[in-house]
Parts: C-alpha cells; structure tokens; sequence
C-alpha cells in the first residue's frame, strides 16, 4: 500500500554519486547517493537517469526491485522535464533498508494524478504507478518548485 505525503525544505546540486550520506528517513550510517542535473526538456536524461540509478542499485534490494525504482524514476524524471520545460535536479539515496529518489523542478504547480484515457497513449500514467508501486510518495514545496519524491524498501515483495 502506498501513502503520499507533504513535505518542505530545498536542495540542488551537480551531477555525482557519494557514499557514506544521510539514509532515507533521517538515519546515519552506509548509504550511496546519486545526483544528477538534468538539462530543460532533455529527454535522453530519461535513460540516462536509469543507467545511473542501475549501477547505484547493483547490489540492492530484493529481485524485481531495483527495476521498480527504475522505472518510477524515469516517470519521475520525464513528468519534470516535459511538463516543466525547466531544469530539474535528480537525487537518489539507497542504504541498506530503503531507497528514497527525489526530482526537484522550478515550477510551483504540483502534479495531478489522472485517470489515463484509452487514447491517451502513454501519457497519464507517471504518478498512478508511483500510487500503485512505491511504499511511499509525495511533493515537497520548495521556495522555488517542488520536489516529487518516492520511497522503496529493500525487501519488500
């Protein structure tokens, strides 16, 4: 089951991956991050960003994870740069729990989940899997923008 909460606080950066941060939910201890710009509507940073967050996730989680956290995240990274036509700033943060990814753009508007039509295609459907897979998700207001932000754990089926 999947719970959506409101958060606030900023936080933007290069692109790089670090380890030894923050885990997701506060706790010190052995984590890796990956942070990444993502250029104004560049959408070879979708597969890009998959890439990237594959090789973090390597070695975590249960079989099928990683793959869930690959995918909620280019719906992540492709709803910022098309609908924002800004850039917008990727983090993710794995320990050995849980991993929390993050896409903060620069537009205020939050998102809206809607009910994807038979012909709408592919679109429409970003943050009804981000309700159905992730343990958690949510928007985080920021003085400029907002971050969408999901939660996976390691073990969970």
């Amino acid at each position: 089951m999947t719970s959506q909460v409101r958060e606030g606080r900023p936080g933007t950066g290069g692109s790089s991956v670090r380890r030894g941060q923050d885990r997701p939910g506060g706790r010190r201890g052995p984590a890796a991050q990956l942070r990444r710009r993502l250029g104004r509507a560049d959408l070879r940073a979708v597969p890009e960003s998959r890439r990237a967050l594959r090789e973090l996730l390597r070695h975590w989680g249960r079989p099928g994870r990683s793959e869930i956290a690959e995918l909620l995240t280019s719906e992540l990274v492709t709803n910022a740069l098309v609908h924002t036509d800004r850039e917008a700033v990727l983090t993710a943060t794995v320990g050995p729990r849980r991993l929390r990814v993050e896409v903060r753009d620069f537009v205020a508007r939050e998102p809206r989940p809607c009910v994807p039509g038979a012909g709408d295609g592919t679109h429409g459907r970003g943050l009804v899997l981000l309700e159905s897979l992730a343990d958690q998700w949510g928007v985080r207001p920021h003085a400029v923008g907002k971050a969408v932000w999901f939660e996976l754990g390691a073990d969970a089926a």
